[in-house]
């Protein structure tokens, strides 16, 4: 018993000799501390290193620092951009380029044509200005152009126009220390196209582009051509189906408006030549040959009915078919053109034909008729004892039985004999012309007029053709 209590004692004394032997006011730490701040002390004394060497400099977090936003940059909450720069001041001078990316479509018909360009504008704005140490510029999309003042650019005369906008809008802007802009956007746009088609197809055609500011007049903004003629830039693989471009080039003329004033306005001019070798296949040569087809009725025989009027029907019927098919593909201008006389001429050229045919026809039976009529004029001598009975008998020979049908009957009296006989001696001339010729119609001469006809014909057409190809190539 009393050695328990003589341990339990002793315990006491030690924990209040522990206890004792503590400085007041020490607090616990965790071992986390105590265990950083042994490796602290372990760094700085052992080793040899020094505090602060680079291999334990942390290096900044720069994707917590604060970055300075390009509007700030160039203070577009500091100005009014819905005034123009340098307002009340003189005109702020725009100077413009353009390159063309594609010429993509001429429409007679429409009068119109599209095309598809780099429109570049350029300027002074001295409230976009910045500082700048390495005098680089900044470039941003079209997000931006909605915050600032840019020229407010149309086409005149243009029927439909659009910025392009895949996969963004295809709009740039550019923006230097000193305050210069560059405002670049993609454009394809259908203008209307005033053509002169007198000579079609073998006609030159100019159109015209033409850029002007719709609110602000010459007093407040002066469009100009930055390079100069130079200032147009066209791609080298643009071409078209059926013109051949010859030229571009630039002018600069004032456009008035009896309500609002005089305003700048840029032309971007072009030279069409149109390509004639699709013509040529398509309408030319198919038309002479249909003149030249109908020229075939006049080596026929003028009795081949059958041959030659459907001949001349056919051909008259091609010509309408091709002058047609070419109106149809025109728009309708009240003046006449050029493929529209080619055409015209070679129809009545076919035309005639057909009429010459019908001319031969009717001058061979108007011939034939009178002929039948003196052929039955002229009585038969069959049973006469006469010195002219030889002659009588060798003119007959050709004639149509048909017409001696009443020969063999005796004579009423003497009288009527000797008028038969007079009537034939009157008629052996003519006889006598036909011997040479057993063909009844030998003597008609309808083949001349055909004859005359494959010289004629052809020589007048040749004759058009040398004026119509030298008035119009």
């Amino acid at each position: 018993m009393h050695v328990d209590v003589l341990f339990l004692f002793s315990v006491w004394l030690m924990v209040a000799c522990c206890r004792s032997s503590r400085p007041r006011g020490h607090m616990l730490q965790p071992y986390s501390q105590i265990r950083s701040k042994r490796e602290t002390t372990k760094t700085e004394g052992g080793g040899g290193r020094k505090s602060g060497s680079p291999i334990l400099k942390r290096s900044p977090d720069i994707t917590k620092s604060t970055v300075t936003k390009s509007e700030q940059l160039l203070r577009i909450d500091d100005h009014d951009f819905t005034m123009r720069p340098g307002f009340g001041g003189p005109a702020i001078p725009v100077g413009v380029d353009v390159q063309v990316e594609s010429l993509d479509a001429i429409s007679e018909v429409d009068m119109d044509f599209t095309m598809t360009l780099y429109l570049r504008h350029y300027w002074k704005d001295e409230r976009l200005s910045f500082p700048s140490n390495t005098n680089q510029s900044m470039t941003f999309d079209g997000r931006l152009v909605k915050k600032i003042w840019v020229p407010d650019m149309f086409f005149v005369h243009s029927k439909r126009s659009f910025i392009h906008d895949t996969t963004t809008d295809n709009v740039m802007l550019r923006v230097y220390p000193d305050g210069k802009v560059l405002y670049s956007l993609r454009v394809t746009v259908t203008a209307m196209c005033s053509m002169d088609l007198s000579r079609f197809p073998l006609d030159t055609q100019t159109c015209s582009l033409e850029i002007e500011s719709y609110a602000y007049t010459d007093d407040d903004l002066m469009l100009y051509w930055k390079k100069g003629n130079d200032s147009l830039k066209t791609d080298e693989r643009i071409s078209l189906s059926q013109f051949l471009i010859q030229k571009f080039h630039t002018t600069t003329k004032l456009a008035f408006y009896s309500s609002t004033g005089w305003y700048n306005r840029l032309y971007i001019n072009f030279t069409l030549r149109r390509h004639i070798f699709f013509f040529l296949l398509q309408t030319y040569f198919p038309a002479t040959l249909m003149v030249m087809l109908s020229w075939v009725s006049f080596w026929i025989d003028r009795r081949a009915v059958p041959a030659r009027v459907p001949l001349g029907i056919t051909t008259v019927l091609t010509m309408s078919t091709i002058i047609t098919g070419v109106n149809a593909s025109m728009p309708r201008v009240s003046y006449i053109k050029a493929v529209d006389i080619y055409l015209w001429v070679s129809f009545v050229f076919v035309f005639l034909s057909v009429i010459e045919y019908a001319a031969v026809n009717y001058l061979s039976t108007l011939q034939e008729r009178k002929e039948r009529q003196l052929r039955e004029r002229m009585p038969c001598t069959c049973g006469m004892s006469h010195p002219s009975q030889m002659m009588m008998s060798s003119s007959y020979s050709d004639m149509d039985v048909n017409t001696t049908g009443n020969y063999g009957m005796p004579e009423v009296n003497g009288d009527k004999s000797e008028r038969i006989l007079v009537q034939m001696a009157m008629g052996s001339h003519q006889a006598t012309g036909q011997r040479g010729n057993n063909r009844p119609y030998s003597r008609i001469d309808t083949h001349a007029i055909d004859k005359y006809s494959r010289v004629i014909f052809p020589g007048a057409y040749t004759l058009f053709n040398i004026i119509y190809w030298s008035i119009y190539s």
